[in-house]
């Protein structure tokens, strides 16, 4: 990601250190993850000290800082969804796409998270894949449903 984008979302920001997660945010919906040259960059626009940024990335899971694939892939492993078969859907999509939870796959495709609840649990099992719900899934739907993303 160039300086003159993150400067832009910082200055659509107004430049206020209160925006910093926000700022944060947005950056890694753009480029998906944080590297440390953004958010050197950030700290220094913001006039924010880099170990504050640095606690801020590393307490919430929702930041990443290290790449991640083009398509995140979340599955719930929630009761709702365990108890309809969550465990086989997850399988199926490491089988499909070659790594566990918390990976990357080295072409920069695909990550894959679990989370422990999405909040539909009557849709469940649930897959989520750049923020696109795939619910009532079957095992065996999975690589099918993996293959749009490609």
């Amino acid at each position: 990601m160039d300086i003159e984008r993150i400067d832009q979302i910082i200055d659509a920001h107004g430049r206020k250190a209160s925006s910093l997660i926000q700022i944060l945010i947005n950056i890694q919906s753009e480029n998906h993850w944080l590297p440390k040259e953004v958010l050197e960059r950030v700290s220094e626009r913001l006039e924010v000290p880099m170990n504050q940024i640095q606690h801020i990335t590393t307490f919430y899971k929702s930041f990443s800082l290290v790449p991640k694939g083009r398509h995140e892939v979340h599955v719930c492993m929630g009761t709702a969804c365990h108890v309809r078969g969550a465990q086989s859907v997850l399988d199926n999509v490491e089988d499909a796409i070659g790594i566990k939870p918390g990976e990357t796959d080295v072409d920069l495709k695909f990550s894959l998270e679990t989370v422990n609840c999405i909040g539909c649990c009557a849709l469940g099992p649930v897959m989520v894949v750049d923020g696109e719900y795939h619910g009532n899934l079957a095992a065996t739907q999975v690589e099918d449903v993996l293959k749009t993303y490609e």
